[in-house]
């Protein structure tokens, strides 16, 4: 098949790594693939080459238009079996070229129990007759969408992500080395965050949570990632008196080795689709702590401690009682996370969901 992935951008989160990892997958298994961006620059990218990805160059409200053609052009010279769109602008967008171009199957994933005002809602079920089929990461995210009125329910599928767990997997040689790397002493314990720097993650629960510790252990913090919200976090952890705990380790492209050199992973968001990092730091062997919001819950089960979200105290009393845990214990719980997302939340089992809805099938198992 020729398929086409259209997405609002290609920045570090979770539809991105889908995209990519979707990509990476399908070119192996023969297929091809190309990718369009609408915004900002591609932070991340294929393995593969043979990938083609084409950013649309949306800088303003106004680019519409061009870019509408723009992607037109290309669709018609493409000619693609499917095209499979991700997120909000560019779900509506790819849904609005149907007018104008022949797609035999089009695709719009959500990736969020959470896609923003009812005007968004009103202009995805305004436009849901030109997709053959909504999906969504999780069960509760999927819900959401069809309480706020986004689709009908006969016309949305819960599709989780896929982990690549050859890639997150453990390693004691990487956590040497970025431990290393991060002066991170033997007797200190390391806790890790990853996920962009905006309102969903809600930081500010965290560090909350960290001014609240009282570990026996030494222990640092390090964040992975950036956005909006960078400025006035770091000035937050300076008034609550914890800067000198935090890392702030922005973008990084070595997210399985950062999460191998934790002892502790946490997830502090208000909202999300799936919790796509809580995977991986489970395929990583991590002990999570996450808040329970979206689809976490779904992902995470009984291996690892789940909380209400906006409660730091709670999220503070959670990460001491994963810092206290043995060595045998964590082991022990990191082990049997690892497990869980090769049961349920592989890349492999992903693919496969995911080239069946592309050939037709109408019901597939999200698990």
């Amino acid at each position: 098949m020729r398929i086409a992935f259209l997405i609002t951008g290609l920045g570090v989160g979770g539809a991105e790594r889908l995209v990519i990892d979707l990509a990476d997958s399908l070119i192996e298994l023969g297929h091809q693939v190309a990718i369009l961006y609408l915004t900002g620059t591609a932070d991340l990218k294929p393995k593969h080459s043979s990938v083609r990805i084409i950013g649309m160059g949306v800088r303003s409200p106004y680019d519409f238009f061009a870019v509408y053609f723009r992607c037109r052009r290309f669709l018609v010279k493409y000619k693609p079996h499917v095209v499979h769109s991700h997120l909000f602008h560019a779900n509506i967008l790819a849904r609005l070229l149907r007018w104008s171009v022949d797609i035999p199957k089009l695709i719009s994933s959500a990736h969020n129990n959470n896609e923003g005002s009812r005007w968004r809602m009103f202009a995805y079920r305004l436009t849901d007759r030109l997709t053959d089929i909504t999906t969504n990461v999780s069960e509760v995210a999927t819900q959401s969408f069809i309480d706020r009125n986004g689709c009908r329910p006969d016309r949305i599928r819960t599709l989780h992500n896929g982990i690549n767990t050859r890639r997150f997997r453990f390693d004691s040689i990487s956590r040497d080395l970025i431990r290393k790397e991060l002066r991170i002493s033997p007797n200190s314990k390391l806790i890790v965050a990853v996920g962009r720097l905006n309102a969903a993650k809600d930081y500010p629960n965290l560090l909350t949570a960290i001014s609240l510790l009282r570990a026996s252990n030494p222990f640092q913090v390090a964040i992975v990632g950036d956005g909006p919200l960078r400025s006035e976090l770091k000035r937050l952890a300076v008034a609550l008196k914890i800067s000198n705990k935090i890392l702030w380790l922005g973008v990084r492209d070595d997210i399985p080795a950062v999460l191998s050199a934790a002892d502790v992973f946490v997830l502090s968001s208000a909202w999300e689709g799936f919790g796509l990092v809580v995977a991986e730091a489970m395929a990583c062997e991590r002990v999570v702590v996450a808040t329970d919001c979206g689809g976490v819950k779904e992902v995470l089960g009984d291996v690892g401690y789940l909380i209400p979200p906006k409660q730091p105290s709670l999220l503070a009393s959670a990460i001491m009682s994963a810092l206290s845990l043995s060595e045998f214990e964590a082991g022990l719980l990191g082990t049997r996370a690892r497990k869980r997302v090769e049961e349920s939340y592989s890349l492999q089992q992903a693919v496969r969901r995911w080239i069946a809805i592309y050939e037709g099938q109408t019901s597939v198992d999200p698990a």
